[in-house]
This record gives structure tokens, C-alpha cells and sequence, in this order.
């Protein structure tokens, strides 16, 4: 729908599907509830997200006409897309795999490609739109000592760069802005703000300038300003709190080298103080362990008495460190339901929602705001609400924010 902030949807990773056929008899079952109960009267937008087999799928014969009238009935579009899981993204086992095909390849340069084809002929006009996507690829798959590290940041890169290329070709011919939204996040090779931001200034700006200046001729100014509309990154709230970081610290900073960014996405994860007695403590690492489920990553960060972080690769991983006296707090990669702050014993970052949203509101930071609860079947029993009323509360929840 649209408020006075933006674009407000919420991204349909939330149902299952790698099939086509198989998300859109989710999306035909819980989308016109949602819009009942957030946006009856007005259109509402649509964060869409497709695995690489629906994204052929719906590119063959009569499906995406099918799926266009179908909008067109529910008084529904499509503004912003989730291009980071290539497959099935409720399978047993996802965990690192959510990374793979990594943009060293060439299989998600085409996927990626493809989806923004889908993107040109379903967005509305005067309006962007963006594809948020993997922060490069798994950190943990490389060696950051060895070569191969450099081979694949420059191989990463120069694919990005090419998307970038065929953006601004997008935009010659057809007039409609189209930008990929970088989603760091724990583990990823873009973890931080400030890993993103040294990532673009110093890798994707000179690679970009060199190939726009040989395939269009373009001076480095203007391929350095082409490349910052086509190329944006994805606020992901979650992960930046996660890693403790300050929101106004990194919007200042994107603002002052002209970076955009293309979309936030609202979501939130589990957070906890670590208190000094024993007992009390492992009260908390129960209650984070109550999380642990087999199908996401579930990193963890602990936040030291000094301001050091100590990252785990997953929730088990980090229970060696529970009695760590140094460690004063713990937050966990697990996408809880933004319109909840205290779980009892844990809480969720909701205050960083609150944070960025007034930011947000005083400086109108990006057009495109998507909740991103995506965990809604792997959540304890206890908290979940059926899926269109959890998916219409957080919705809601967003509203009343932008409106205070």
C-alpha cells in the first residue's frame, strides 16, 4: 500500500513454493486476506519473491498474463522483489545453502537478470523498483587468508557490475529505474555497514567505472552516478542490529558518498542482556536454545564488556561461550514477529524498527519498505497466529509507527 513513507508490502518468502504453480496457490490463498484486513479500499503492493524454477516457469507461455490479471483483480502490484534464495527456501535443510549460487557464478547472474525482466513488465509506472539480493556470497566458503579470497570479492564484483550494465540499459531504453539491492547480513562477505560501504567505494565503483566507460562511454562521473542509481543496498533492520550497529552512524555515512538505499526491510531478532548470576544465565541460553531448529542459521553475536563482538556461525555454536564473564549481551539471527518485544525471558530488537522508522520518517530514506518475517513456520507453537493475521498484524503494527 502506499503511506505517506513509501511502499509498504511484505515479502512473500513467507509461503512456500519453488514451484510456481505451488507459491501462487499460496499467494491466491493468504494475499486477499491480508490486503482485507491492511489496505481494503486502496491497492497494495506486493513484495514478491521467486526461486529460480518459478522464475522460468513464469516467464513460459500465458503464466505471467495469468499472474498480471490476477494483480489487476486484487488491486495488487508489485514494486520490490526478494532475489536471495535461489531454491527452495523451506526445505529441511536451508542454512548456508541460502547462499548458493553465490555471485562468483553465473548461474545467479542470469537468475538475477531474469527476475528483473520480470520486474520491467510488472511494475506500475513512475515507480522504482528493486531486487534485494545475497551479500556476495558465504564468508565461511572462502578462506580470507588465501588467494582465493581476492578471486572471488573480484569475481563477485565484476558480476555485480554487469548487472549494474544491464540496468542502465533497462533504463535507456525503457525510462524505468531498476536497482539491486545489496542485503548484508551475518556471515555473509558483506556483514556491516561499514564492510558494504568499503566494499562499494573501493571494489564495485572503479570496477563499474571501467567497464561503463568501455561499453558506453561513459566518464567516470557519470558511470559513478549511473552505478549508484542501478546498485543500492537492502536495510535489512534485523541484521544490522544484530551486529550492534548504530542506524544513524551508517545512514549518515551512506549519504555522504551519495549510496542509496533501495529498500528496508522491517524485522526484527532476539536479543537478551546477559545477567552475572549462573543460574540466570543459562535461564537465557535455554531460552535462546528454544530457537534452535534445523531448517535456518540462527547466528549469534555477543557483545563484550570492551565493545568487542564474538561471532557463532549458529545457535549451538554458541553455548560453549555462555558463562564467557566478558560477554554482556547476545543477539540472535531469528526473524521474530515485529509486533512482539517482550518473549519473556528474551526480548527482540523491535526498538531498532522503532529507530530507523523515525529516521526514516524525517528524512524519507528509500520508497520501499517490506516486512520480513519469514520463520512463521519454524516459530515456537506459541507464537504463531495463522499466517494472514501474523502477516496483517505486522503490517498494521508498521502503520501505526509511520503514523505516530
Amino acid at each position: 500500500m502506499i503511506t505517506r513513507y513509501g511502499h509498504l508490502t511484505y515479502c512473500t518468502n513467507i509461503h512456500g513454493g519453488e514451484q510456481w504453480e505451488d507459491h501462487f496457490q499460496l499467494l491466491k490463498m493468504h494475499f486477499p486476506k491480508v490486503k482485507q484486513a491492511v489496505s481494503p479500499h486502496d491497492a497494495m503492493g506486493l513484495g514478491l519473491r521467486l526461486s529460480n524454477l518459478a522464475s522460468r516457469a513464469l516467464l513460459d507461455s500465458g503464466k505471467l498474463d495469468e499472474f498480471k490479471a490476477w494483480l489487476d483483480h486484487e488491486n495488487a502490484y508489485v514494486f520490490t522483489m526478494n532475489g536471495f534464495p535461489f531454491g527452495d527456501f523451506h526445505e529441511d535443510v536451508v542454512k548456508a545453502h541460502v547462499h548458493a549460487p553465490d555471485w562468483t557464478t553465473d548461474e545467479r547472474l542470469q537468475y538475477t537478470k531474469r527476475l528483473f525482466d520480470i520486474l520491467l513488465q510488472l511494475l506500475p509506472e513512475n515507480i522504482d523498483g528493486g531486487i534485494s539480493t545475497s551479500p556476495l556470497a558465504y564468508r565461511h566458503w572462502y578462506n580470507e587468508s588465501e588467494n582465493k579470497w581476492q578471486t572471488m570479492r573480484a569475481r563477485a564484483t565484476a558480476q555485480v557490475a554487469d548487472v549494474a550494465l544491464y540496468l542502465v540499459q533497462v533504463y535507456r531504453k525503457y525510462g524505468k529505474v531498476l536497482h539491486l539491492d545489496i542485503e548484508p547480513e551475518p556471515d555473509g562477505v558483506l556483514e556491516t555497514g561499514d564492510e558494504f560501504i568499503s566494499w562499494y567505494e573501493d571494489e564495485l565503483v572503479p570496477t563499474a567505472v571501467k567497464i561503463f566507460a568501455a561499453t558506453l562511454g561513459m566518464t567516470a562521473t557519470e558511470a559513478e552516478e549511473a552505478l549508484k542509481r542501478h546498485i543500492q543496498l537492502c536495510y535489512d533492520v534485523c541484521h544490522f542490529a544484530l551486529g550492534y550497529e548504530d542506524h544513524h552512524a551508517v545512514v549518515e555515512a551512506l549519504a555522504q558518498r551519495g549510496i542509496q538505499i533501495g529498500k528496508f526491510q522491517i524485522s526484527a531478532a532476539l536479543k537478551a542482556a546477559m545477567p552475572s548470576d549462573t543460574a540466570a544465565r543459562q535461564a537465557v541460553g535455554d531460552a535462546f536454545m528454544a530457537f534452535d531448529e534445523p531448517t535456518y542459521l540462527h547466528q549469534v553475536i555477543a557483545q563484550q564488556r570492551d565493545g568487542q563482538l564474538r561471532r557463532f556461525n549458529d545457535l549451538p555454536d554458541a553455548q560453549s561461550a555462555l558463562f564467557d564473564e566478558q560477554t554482556i549481551a547476545w543477539r540472535s539471527h531469528f526473524h521474530i514477529p515485529i509486533f512482539l518485544e517482550d518473549l519473556g525471558t528474551l526480548q527482540s530488537t523491535q526498538s531498532d524498527i522503532l529507530d530507523v522508522l523515525a529516521l526514516h520518517k524525517s528524512k524519507l530514506l528509500t520508497g520501499h519498505l517490506e516486512a520480513e518475517t519469514y520463520t512463521w513456520g519454524v516459530l515456537p507453537e506459541r507464537l504463531q497466529l495463522p499466517i494472514a493475521e501474523s502477516i496483517s498484524r505486522e503490517l498494521n503494527w508498521v502503520i501505526d509507527q509511520l503514523q505516530e
